[in-house]
């Protein structure tokens, strides 16, 4: 370490002058080299860090000159042997130098000034040596952790090792990605994390000024995606600093390799479901062989779906759209294979990617088999959509199972259309749908803006509609009812708070008004599809508007 004036003072050589410290103003200050002069004038032959050894006579004869000249030229302070005289210092150089910040130390003995320089010369380069030998060391380590496609666990231990102290990795939602304790206990420096990481973001300093965090940005320009840092770092701030850059290059250079590894494993898996929807592969031992060599998984069935986003932010900006985009297909991949399970992946359109699943075995046993691993999947989904898209709300559409990887690729537009149909449909918590879950409300719902389903829609109703606006009636709700509950007529009239004949009386009026027979199965499923369709457009209007009013 390099030394201070106050090292230099307590050497054994230094000593034997039997030392006066009459300003301790700068003792703490690092010394960056010793000169020995007597010249009165140092201002132009300093470079700043320096101690000036000297036996003292331009400074009796001028002090407050000398003194400030030194501290113009940057010195840290100024060491004075005994004169010819042998007479001391006064008090009132003391209170210059202290006025100026300069350390001042008088020796009431003669030492040999060459010992001192000797000594603190060899400390000085000793360390800058060190410093360049940790410099060379860091180097090496770090470019062989680039070389080797190291983990990001990996960066941050070889970070905590060169630097004896815990070192974190921690993403834009001050969440600990990876965790280096060096040996010690995380608890210990893990504890109220997300908090006292926010506390340092905005400045403050949360575990007080005396244990000040060493933070490095991870990232290129302004597009930082973690932070690299030591809270506890025991090493000098220089070495801290360095060490957390060094690490934060080699976790850059490790997200463009795995980007790149990702871009040309998705460009593949993605080329190969079109080959097979465009009907260039049309052999199962084609599709399977490229598939496997692609990180595919032999099964027993394998299960199309497609992952989309209710509300997929628009965006003017085309290549920050597709950017979004990849980085949704990165967070389903990266999802699937954390469940065990694994898969081939295309980007379908914005907020939708399309895949065919080999579903971990494991993950299937119990009751709920692939429904329940699907569940999980979707809750990871969810949970990580917001942080890595902006976008939670995603829906899970899965088509039927297929015993073929050619046969499975080939129904990926069914489970896109089921996907499509379930994001019009109420959000639920759990949203994953198959084809029997969006029926013909999901179908009319996907058409609810197609002007022939409204005239239609709209010629079924219309008269009954005016008869309740006119006369204040509920006949709508009482056929609404009556479809709902399957012409079950005690039920309805329950439902409905109305005694039988008075619901026989208003579902002989609604067949006048429609010149309907309610009894007749076609009319009835007109009348419901009709239905169904004007209340969904109304549940649409309805949504919109409150999405326009909380906005």
């Amino acid at each position: 370490m390099t030394p201070t004036v106050a090292d230099i003072v307590a050497l054994p050589v230094v000593q034997q002058g039997e030392p006066e410290v009459l300003c301790a103003a700068g003792l703490d200050r690092q010394v960056r080299w010793v000169h020995v002069s007597d010249v009165a004038d140092l201002s132009q032959l300093l470079q700043g860090g320096e101690l000036v050894l000297t036996r003292g006579a331009a400074l009796r004869r001028s002090p407050r000159r000398y003194l400030k000249r030194l501290a113009r030229a940057r010195a840290v302070g100024v060491v004075v042997e005994v004169g010819v005289d042998n007479a001391p210092l006064a008090q009132a150089v003391g209170d210059v130098a202290q006025e100026l910040g300069l350390a001042l130390v008088f020796l009431h003995k003669q030492i040999k000034f060459v010992e001192v320089t000797e000594e603190v010369h060899r400390e000085i380069v000793a360390d800058q040596y060190a410093e360049v030998d940790f410099a060379r060391r860091t180097h090496e380590i770090f470019t062989d952790l680039s070389t080797r496609r190291a983990s990001t666990a990996d960066i941050a231990d070889a970070a905590a090792g060169l630097l004896d102290t815990p070192v974190i990795v921690e993403d834009l939602a001050h969440q600990a990605v990876a965790v280096a304790a060096a040996g010690r206990r995380a608890a210990d420096f893990l504890s109220g994390w997300e908090r006292r990481s926010r506390l340092h973001a905005a400045g403050e300093s949360p575990d007080g000024p005396d244990h000040p965090w060493s933070v490095v940005p991870v990232g290129r320009g302004d597009e930082h995606w973690a932070r690299l840092i030591a809270p506890r770092a025991h090493a000098g701030h220089g070495r801290a600093a360095m060490v957390l850059e060094r690490a934060a290059q080699a976790l850059i250079i490790h997200r463009m390799a795995e980007q790149s590894r990702a871009d040309m494993e998705h460009q593949a898996q993605a080329g190969l479901i079109d080959d097979v929807l465009q009907l260039r592969i049309r052999s199962e031992e084609e599709a399977a062989t490229r598939a496997f060599a692609l990180g595919m998984a032999a099964s027993p069935h394998y299960l199309p779906a497609t992952v989309r986003a209710r509300d997929w932010p628009s965006d003017a900006d085309v290549a920050a759209a597709q950017r979004r985009t990849t980085d949704l297909l990165d967070l389903v991949a990266r999802a699937v294979k954390a469940q065990g399970h694994a898969g081939i992946f295309s980007v379908r359109g914005p907020g939708e990617v399309g895949m065919v699943l080999a579903m971990n075995p494991a993950r299937g046993r119990g009751p709920g088999g692939d429904d329940e691993a699907l569940r999980h999947l979707n809750a990871a989904l969810r949970r990580d959509g917001v942080r890595v898209v902006g976008a939670g709300d995603l829906v899970l559409g899965v088509a039927g199972s297929s015993r073929g990887l050619l046969d499975g690729i080939r129904r990926i537009p069914e489970a896109a259309h089921v996907a499509e149909v379930a994001v019009r449909l109420p959000s639920r918590n759990a949203d994953v749908f198959a084809v029997s879950d969006i029926r013909l409300r999901g179908l009319l719902r996907l058409l609810r803006d197609d002007p022939r389903v409204q005239r239609f829609a709209e010629a079924e109703l219309q008269a009954l509609i005016l008869h309740d606006l006119e006369t204040g009636d509920n006949c709508m709700d009482v056929l609404r009812g009556y479809l709902e509950l399957a012409h079950h007529k005690s039920a309805l009239a329950q439902r409905m708070h109305l005694s039988r004949p008075a619901l026989y009386a208003k579902l002989a009026r609604i067949e006048r008004i429609l010149d309907v027979d309610l009894a007749d199965g076609e009319s009835a499923t007109s009348l419901h599809v009709a239905l169904l369709f004007l209340d969904g457009r109304a549940a649409a209007r309805h949504g919109a508007a409150a999405g326009a009013q909380a906005r």
